[in-house]
């Protein structure tokens, strides 16, 4: 009787969980094809009529699963606001993710259309377009979905809201109370979400915020971020000649601003690409046990250096991850007359440097720009409001544009925080692997106005591909990625503090 008790047992925990693995399977397809149709829709951040087209979807998915949702009218685009109703005595968890996504150039895509998502598969060192039926027998993790923001950032909603479908067929409950905070903005740098995350301060009151962007860790290892650089940006145009002039007239003669330019930027900076400008990274101080976070990370220098194909790196950080901790000064564009078959032989008559500066908790943005401006001025240079006029040009010889852009701060949680620690362990106890703990990523999400309004710590939760292409053409989402978000996911919502 005993034995046949033991088998009895053995026979029906198969079962369970082969029926428990065929819901799953069915989901991750589930999650597939709603993606499709959410990647459908375009989402141009600075298309206003694509972000209703997406709130509109948003409310009826999110309704469907039973949320209370609302949208929630800002100084620029709205925000998506969902919950499910409260229960007493749970902690609220506050999930962040954004909707909206960059713009496309649909003639450097590798498919006709970057809103009509498409499966492929590796095939002899190139990718293969299939039908989806080709996943009706299995679902191989290592093919991949095709489509503008299928993982900056719809792969991941749509990950949540299987999730929690996920739950319910298989009678788990959630350890938390859920809301839901989603973003039209994201890709336009979010300047209406500081005063809007003010103005619904008490309705998005949690105890913990996750924000679900961005990739895991290039190993491929469950990841867990505690803070993220913040970012502003300038813009300076130098003056030469009023107007471009012949450069065989002139060249020799009137000043040229893209060589004033240059000079001025090279400036900046030594030859190991640390900033020179006094005081740029004034307050930051990492002590020995920081620096043992930053090298556990397992990153490759090998590999990194190969992908990027540098044979040495700046010196800022003495290892990648140390980089990280300082704020950046990075020109990310330049232009002045004309390149390439166009070029002329001219002197210009401008010359104009785009400039990011990445931000860390312990920079504030206005401060850093502030410095840049004193700099400029320390190299001879007077700034103007706006374009130079005759007699401000006759008075001095050397005049510069700035024009500053929106600051959206950095942010950091200590890493001994108690639920950033029930993550780990919650990651770890599910997948059986290390989870690799970040203790600030490049990239910039707009978290800090939440820490700042709502006082609570905040985790950033990566769920797609370390190679997934965001920003540019050919954005991809491997599928195995969406196992693993539904996953985490299920393990995160469903193990209480503790547990």
């Amino acid at each position: 009787m005993r034995n046949f008790l033991f088998f009895f047992l053995l026979f029906s925990g198969t079962l369970v969980k082969a029926q428990e693995d065929a819901i799953f399977t069915a989901q991750v397809r589930h999650t597939i094809d709603e993606l499709v149709e959410f990647v459908a829709l375009p989402n141009d951040a600075l298309v206003s009529s694509d972000i209703e087209r997406n709130l509109r979807w948003l409310t009826a998915k999110f309704s469907e699963r039973g949320f209370n949702t609302s949208v929630l009218p800002t100084e620029g685009q709205p925000l998506f606001f969902a919950a499910l109703p409260l229960k007493e005595g749970k902690p609220t968890l506050l999930f962040y993710m954004h909707f909206d996504g960059q713009s496309v150039d649909p003639s450097k895509w590798d498919q006709p259309d970057p809103y009509k998502a498409v499966l492929k598969a590796p095939r002899d060192g190139r990718w293969e377009t299939l039908p989806f039926s080709a996943l009706n027998d299995s679902i191989p993790a290592h093919w991949r979905l095709y489509g503008r923001s299928t993982s900056d950032d719809k792969g991941p909603i749509v990950m949540f809201l299987n999730t929690i479908d996920l739950l319910r067929k298989t009678g788990k409950e959630l350890s938390y109370n859920i809301k839901v905070i989603l973003d039209g903005e994201e890709e336009k740098s979010s300047k209406p979400l500081p005063k809007a995350v003010q103005q619904y301060r008490e309705l998005l009151e949690a105890d913990y915020l996750l924000i679900s962007d961005g990739p895991v860790h290039v190993s491929g290892l469950p990841t867990v971020v505690y803070g993220c650089r913040g970012i502003t940006s300038m813009t300076l145009t130098t003056y030469g000649p009023v107007r471009p002039q012949h450069s065989g007239h002139y060249g020799n003669y009137a000043p040229n601003p893209a060589f004033r330019l240059a000079t001025l930027l090279a400036s900046m900076k030594d030859e190991d690409g640390k900033v020179v400008i006094p005081g740029y990274y004034d307050g930051i101080a990492l002590s020995e046990s920081d620096r043992e976070v930053l090298r556990a990370v397992p990153d490759d220098p090998a590999a990194i250096h190969a992908m990027l194909q540098i044979r040495q790196p700046e010196r800022v950080g003495a290892f990648y991850q140390e980089a990280l901790q300082y704020p950046s000064l990075n020109i990310r564009g330049l232009g002045s007359a004309w390149i390439g078959p166009e070029a002329r032989t001219i002197v210009p008559a401008t010359a104009t440097a785009e400039l990011d500066l990445r931000l860390v908790p312990e920079t504030d943005g206005t401060r850093l720009k502030n410095l840049v401006r004193k700099h400029i001025e320390a190299q001879g240079y007077r700034i103007a409001d706006s374009i130079p006029t005759p007699e401000m040009r006759a008075a001095y010889d050397k005049w510069i544009t700035v024009e500053e852009g929106s600051v959206t701060d950095a942010f950091r949680t200590p890493l001994d925080n108690p639920f950033g620690q029930h993550l780990v362990r919650t990651l770890n106890g599910t997948f059986e692997t290390p989870v690799v703990q970040i203790r600030i990523m490049g990239g910039t999400v707009p978290i800090a106005p939440f820490i700042n309004a709502l006082k609570i710590p905040a985790f950033i939760l990566p769920l797609v591909n370390p190679d997934n292409n965001q920003h540019s053409p050919n954005e991809n989402l491997e599928l195995g990625q969406v196992a693993y978000g539904l996953n985490a996911l299920k393990a995160i919502l469903t193990t209480p503090m503790g547990g």
